[in-house]
């Protein structure tokens, strides 16, 4: 087993590192920092193509416990961050790193400019969202694993969002690319508003989901027995913590960091499943959900980036998921599609003709007919132009 197919993975915590070194160095350092991960991710999947390998994994335990690295790791990060606005030095950090290192990084945070700030509450919400969501997306799906679900919810609480170990799990994996599903962006939607919906609809949604649940233990939906509640309060945990290290502007700091990285995931949500139809009685199947295999973003995201298998078969560990490059394909890696799908007139011209380019392809043809409604209601001309369903074509992506 080549050492590589390991080590690749922990390509995520050096980008980690990355942000947490930025922060702590201060002033023009953090915006240096956050144009380096971008440049990793938008570059580095634009020039490094596509990693299609399928390796066999013999020490599965070290994968898991990397997962579990990412806690530790976002602590820090979110630590630097509030620290990096704080009007004190608590604990004496930045005292300590400033023997250790001889770069004073008090002073340098003292003397960082405002919009260097701006620059690291973008770069701690997209850390949140790489290191938390996407890790805790990957351990909450181990429902039978008792350290990973912990780990898990309270790398989502970062970004006030552990109803998504709720919802996510027994809600959007059951009715995904189907009307029912809040996760699932219907043709024509603006990214912006699905940001709004997605989570009211996923809060609403993981609190049925739990209430059912609770009723069928005979258990009162108002109790610490609630997982939403719960998770909740560990989100205000946090924040009380980021008043402690910070002050009243480090807890807003924090509060506007977690809530970009909560933005992301539902960023995240609505470019994964932009347009797709489905009949909710019929099997979830690789073509109802965007892939990519882009190697970057797949070595740094745990591969995410196999989603038409991880919707297909939810159980199967990150490092056993299955490239399916026949699957229906995102514009480019993650990052750089999530930067298009903030560009609404961008996206839906770059969206469009893989949107109908999957009715075609993809679709059977109760699909197709699912799609052609959907064109009707989308208000964008040209799907709105293929509205007659169409009988031919093949379903050519593998089940």
């Amino acid at each position: 087993m080549n050492l590589l197919h390991y080590l690749k993975f922990f390509f995520f915590h050096v980008i980690g590192l990355l942000a947490l070194v930025s922060l702590m160095a201060g002033g023009a350092w953090i915006s240096a920092g956050l144009a380096a991960v971008l440049v990793i991710y938008i570059v580095g999947d634009a020039v490094c193509g596509d990693d299609t390998t399928t390796p066999v994994f013999k020490h599965p335990k070290i994968l898991t416990v990397q997962l579990w690295m990412a806690l530790p790791l976002l602590s820090l990060i979110v630590f630097a961050a509030v620290w990096s606005v704080s009007p004190t030095d608590i604990g004496g950090i930045g005292a300590l790193v400033t023997e250790l290192t001889g770069y004073d990084v008090v002073a340098a945070r003292d003397a960082t400019a405002f919009g260097h700030h701006i620059a690291g509450v973008v770069l701690t919400g997209l850390l949140i969202g790489i290191i938390g969501t996407i890790t805790g997306h990957e351990l909450t799906h181990r429902t039978w694993d008792p350290i990973s679900m912990l780990v898990g919810r309270w790398l989502l609480a970062f970004s006030f969002d552990t109803v998504f170990s709720i919802e996510h799990v027994y809600g959007h994996h059951r009715y995904v690319s189907t009307t029912e599903d809040p996760a699932t962006a219907p043709r024509g939607r603006n990214v912006y508003f699905h940001v709004v919906a997605s989570t009211l609809k996923g809060n609403l949604s993981a609190w049925n989901i739990e209430k059912r649940r609770l009723k069928r233990k005979g258990t009162s939906v108002w109790s610490f027995n609630n997982a939403m509640i719960r998770g909740h309060l560990m989100s205000l945990l946090l924040v009380a913590l980021a008043f402690v290290v910070g002050g009243l502007g480090g807890m807003v700091y924090f509060i506007a960091c977690a809530l970009w990285g909560k933005a992301l995931l539902e960023i995240v949500n609505y470019m994964e499943h932009y347009g797709m139809v489905r009949n909710p009685e019929t099997p979830v199947q690789p073509r109802h959900s965007w892939n990519t295999n882009k190697r970057i973003s797949s070595w740094t995201m745990f591969n995410l980036t196999r989603h038409s298998h991880h919707h297909a078969q939810g159980e199967v560990p990150y490092q056993d998921l299955k490239p399916f490059p026949d699957a229906p394909m995102m514009i480019s890696g993650y990052l750089t599609t999530i930067v298009v799908a903030m560009i609404p007139p961008l996206w839906h011209q770059l969206m469009t003709p893989k949107v109908l380019e999957w009715d075609e392809k993809y679709a059977s043809d109760e699909e197709r007919l699912l799609a052609a409604q959907a064109n009707a209601r989308s208000g964008i001309p040209a799907l709105m132009a293929a509205t007659r369903p169409s009988s031919s074509g093949t379903n050519s992506t593998p089940t």
